[in-house]
């Protein structure tokens, strides 16, 4: 068993997170433990006055120009399952990108929405002149996995915004992984729907996420996930209509938002420029030094993914070695994205993806590099 944790399964679930982030955590369940907008007392005011904090750093980060337009939720899965089951009804038909994942793929399907799949490139790049011609007079939204959790492509986010706005569609993007390394700004990047997911590059704790809603969303056309306490209108049996309390049942997840708002902070100070310099030499390395080892077939890799596969190996097999013998983790198969690799000829079996971090450095890299290789050399060896 190696003696070194290389983790390298960072497009899963970011990992080690940033000191800071963990202080928040803590501080939060002592100084912030009370119910936010259930009381007057000091506990439940410092955690409204955190909650508010965090809703207003999330919607500067995204180019929001009110805090309230931010809803949070437990994951990003429950941020599209909310857009999705909220707006759209069987008879609608909607365009999605030739990557998207089972957070789309299965409640269009349970939902029965018609959906087309988008014109790309075999890396999965939309092509941005063939989309006008997909759009029926049924067509109520496009959704774009921004950046892929297979290979790492990233969309023209911008430019489809603006086909959607062209034709009075709404435009729903996935930002799972692009969100942290990628400058989003929902307004310039003409999204409606932007979706995230805290655990990634956001750098934040799991079991937190949301929506960030665009000025041309009538969010009262939009049916909430969820209903019930809200801390406000409290005589009424009925849902609030304003934002955040329409989509916001329940207690918030105010340590886990703590830990979110220090993840925002954290990247804000070491610069998104330098994130994304970073991953990207790290992943191009990987990707230079592999492309043209015999057995090792490369895909994309464009961001901080890439995914490979190896000749004559099992996937699974290959994870174990990785992990046993160089202390690599990593995450083989379909990465909840059958419909990707399909799209990428790589389905049913799927890849070997390796997804870095900031904290992921070129030594690890260097190891990971020699381990790939020995890999397919054995393999070579065995056939």
């Amino acid at each position: 068993m190696a003696s070194e944790m290389i983790y390298l399964d960072n497009a899963a679930t970011t990992w080690p997170k940033p000191q800071c982030v963990t202080k928040a955590i803590t501080d939060a369940i002592y100084y912030c433990g009370g119910n936010p907008g259930r009381g007057g007392h000091r506990l439940a005011l410092a955690a409204g006055e955190l909650l508010y904090e965090v809703r207003d750093r999330t919607a500067t980060f995204f180019g929001a120009q009110d805090p309230f337009q931010v809803i949070f939720t437990q994951n990003i899965t429950m941020s599209i399952n909310l857009i999705l089951r909220g707006y759209l009804h069987r008879g609608d038909h909607v365009l999605i990108s030739p990557m998207e994942h089972n957070a789309v793929m299965r409640p269009l399907t349970a939902m029965g929405i018609e959906y087309s799949i988008l014109s790309a490139d075999s890396n999965g790049k939309i092509i941005l002149s063939k989309i006008s011609n997909q759009i029926r007079d049924n067509t109520k939204l496009i959704i774009v996995c921004h950046e892929s959790n297979v290979n790492g492509i990233v969309q023209p986010i911008r430019e489809i915004g603006r086909i959607a706005q062209e034709n009075q569609l709404y435009l729903l993007a996935d930002c799972a992984q692009s969100a942290g390394h990628i400058p989003l700004d929902i307004e310039k990047d003409n999204i409606d729907f932007l979706c995230f997911t805290g655990h990634k590059g956001l750098y934040g704790p799991t079991g937190t996420g949301g929506i960030v809603f665009g000025s041309r969303v009538n969010t009262e056309k939009i049916q909430p996930l969820t209903m019930g306490g809200t801390g406000s209108l409290s005589d009424s049996f009925a849902q609030p209509e304003f934002l955040p309390d329409r989509f916001e049942s329940g207690t918030q997840n105010i340590c886990g938002l703590a830990g979110l708002n220090a993840g925002l902070r954290w990247i804000s100070d070491q610069g998104f420029e330098n994130i994304a310099r970073h991953g990207k030499q790290l992943i191009n390395k990987l990707g230079e030094n592999l492309r043209n080892v015999p057995g090792i077939h490369i895909l994309s890799g464009e961001w901080q993914v890439l995914s490979i596969i190896i000749d004559h190996m099992d996937n699974g097999t290959a994870a174990v070695e990785l992990e046993e013998r160089w202390g690599i983790m990593t995450r083989i198969g379909l990465h909840c994205a059958p419909l990707a690799h399909q799209t990428l000829g790589t389905y049913p079996n799927g890849t070997i993806r390796f997804a870095v971090s900031h904290f992921t450095t070129e030594e690890q890299i260097d190891i990971c590099i020699k381990a790939c290789k020995t890999l397919a050399e054995e393999s070579w060896e065995k056939k």
